[in-house]
């Protein structure tokens, strides 16, 4: 089979926000997309292309930086088992204007070291140069592919070496129409010149920097792997029923997610740090009456910056502030700052801008923690942890963070579920602490925030029309 520009279009529209999608709950997603068992008729040497979760920073040794590779294990052995050709793409951090994307040759090699067997990285694999519209699959990757002998894995270079895979991230709503049809073109050369059978086993791969995501609509079968579906049919799905949910970071446009979970209307408490929490501050101090100056975040002259907080933002917090008011929903809120000169404060000039939570904060933030447990000791409750609490990342200011990392012990010590969303609280977690600490730790920041939050995880809206 193969899919029209027009269908990518009214696709990559819905995912861009240019037209109105439909609201559906990630159960109503899980149901319609078939899991990697409904694959197992493919006869052996069947190549299947596999969306792999390669955006790993391997260490020296096997188990070092490589959790998510160690994530496709169970996917690709039951491919292996059953002979099949399994072709593995996907993309390794971010390109650098002016520099080469990362290369896979090490995150092929560790794969190698995980199956026990070797992992082929093909090069060169895709042409963009001929024509706007009509990228193509390189003679040589089908050549390899058909030399490979049944259950073998090979990798693709890493896809973000081609302009197309960030294409879709920046595009404008009038360059929407022609990079629908260079994206048709992509899915429809893989499927022809590469496999018709597909499996997602990227948990992390859920932005639109990955315009890739459209792939499985040209395929004749579309799954989700065996890790992917787990993660999203437990951990996930028991952190839609959070009581209490700790959010933090700079990202201000997190408010959005923190906002569709609340009108879940199962959280019971929110503790908030970073920009979030400045933008609920201001917000509770206006409905009060009283001024709050949120320093440099909310100078107009950073407008461009990713720490800014402008007036929509303050009036989205405002609404966040009512809707937990009528739900019963406690926020707390950092009540001092340390700056950047290790000064703490608990008001903020305008040329200010926090680096972390201060002491009486740390304090306020364990007294809360303990009576969120004495309230739900021998009950059933679900907590989740997204972000830091300042730029954890210099020790100065790493102070509030590691205090917290301690808390989620306690709580689930005290018998709650404790869910990480990855990312930097993953790394903060590994940092200060260690995995056992937690019921579960995310491997993809970002994607958790998806599925929990406002918009749909784009793969599954891909994967679901693919059916």
């Amino acid at each position: 089979m193969s899919v029209s520009a027009e269908q990518v279009l009214k696709i990559t529209r819905a995912l861009k926000g240019f037209d109105p999608h439909e609201r559906r709950p990630l159960t109503a997603y899980l149901a319609d997309i078939p899991r990697l068992d409904s694959l197992a008729d493919l006869g052996n040497g069947t190549p299947v292309l596999v969306r792999g979760d390669v955006d790993a920073k391997v260490g020296e040794k096997l188990g070092d930086g490589d959790i998510r590779l160690r994530s496709m294990q169970e996917t690709l052995e039951f491919g292996r088992s059953r002979g099949w050709k399994q072709i593995v793409f996907g993309h390794l951090g971010r390109k650098q204007e002016g520099k080469p994307a990362k290369s896979l040759t090490k995150v092929a090699q560790r794969l190698g070291q995980i199956l026990g067997c070797e992992v082929p990285l093909i090069r060169d694999w895709l042409d963009e140069a001929s024509g706007p519209a009509n990228p193509h699959v390189k003679p040589h990757v089908q050549q390899q592919i058909g030399a490979a002998a049944p259950g073998s894995v090979l990798m693709l270079e890493n896809v973000r070496e081609y302009a197309l895979e960030v294409a879709l991230w920046k595009a404008t709503e009038e360059e929407l129409p022609a990079l629908a049809s260079r994206l048709a073109a992509l899915a429809n050369c893989l499927a022809q010149e590469v496999a018709v059978h597909y499996v997602n086993e990227a948990l992390s791969a859920g932005s639109l920097d990955a315009s890739s995501t459209v792939v499985p609509l040209a395929m004749r079968r579309a799954v989700l792997g065996k890790y992917i579906a787990r993660e999203f049919e437990g951990p996930l799905l028991d952190c839609m029923k959070a009581k209490l949910v700790v959010f933090s970071g700079i990202k201000i446009d997190k408010l959005d997610d923190l906002e569709a979970m609340i009108d879940r209307g199962t959280i019971r408490t929110v503790l908030s740090a970073g920009s979030l929490a400045m933008a609920l501050k201001k917000a509770e101090a206006l409905n009060a009456g009283r001024k709050f100056c949120l320093g440099a975040t909310e100078d107009p002259a950073n407008e461009g910056q990713s720490f800014y907080i402008g007036p929509e933002r303050i009036e989205q917090a405002g609404r966040m502030l009512a809707a937990g008011k009528t739900q019963g929903i406690e926020f707390v809120l950092p009540v001092d700052f340390k700056l950047e000169d290790e000064r703490v404060v608990e008001v903020l000039a305008p040329t200010d801008q926090q680096f972390d939570i201060g002491p009486q904060t740390i304090a306020l933030f364990e007294q809360k923690v303990g009576r969120f447990i004495e309230a739900n000791r021998g009950q059933s409750a679900t907590v989740f942890y997204n972000g830091v609490f300042g730029m954890f990342e210099d020790a100065r200011f790493a102070a509030g963070t590691k205090a917290f990392i301690a808390q989620l012990k306690r709580m689930k010590d005290a018998g709650l579920s404790v869910y990480v969303g990855g990312g930097e609280g993953g790394t903060a977690l590994e940092q200060y602490g260690r995995l056992e600490w937690v019921t579960h730790c995310f491997t993809a920041g970002g994607t958790v925030l998806n599925a929990l939050g406002a918009e749909p995880v784009p793969y599954l809206v891909a994967l679901r029309a693919a059916q």
